[in-house]
């Protein structure tokens, strides 16, 4: 089971005591700031909970599944995304 946006703004609703359309424009801002950041360079920590930040890739040799033809991949960026204690606490149990 998974929470889709809709849901996760109603869940946020319900614990903050907040209408739902209060929640989906925070979780709307928490998005945009999140993207924002990342797009800068920046790391968002949130302590105990989640980081996220951006990380270079260097280019490297793959392979075209399909044909085995070796391609060169360029040099770009992705997410790391890694567990706070608390989320690891919660899975664990």
């Amino acid at each position: 089971m998974s929470l889709n946006k809709s849901e996760l703004a109603s869940a946020i609703a319900g614990k903050a005591e907040l209408t739902k359309a209060q929640a989906e424009a925070a979780l709307n801002a928490f998005q945009e700031v999140l993207v924002e950041s990342l797009a800068k360079g920046e790391a968002v920590k949130i302590t105990g909970l989640l980081s996220v930040e951006r990380v270079e890739r260097a280019a490297r040799t793959g392979r075209n599944p399909r044909t085995g033809e070796e391609i060169q991949i360029p040099a770009g960026f992705g997410v790391k995304v890694s567990a706070g204690s608390v989320l690891k606490k919660a899975v664990s149990e």
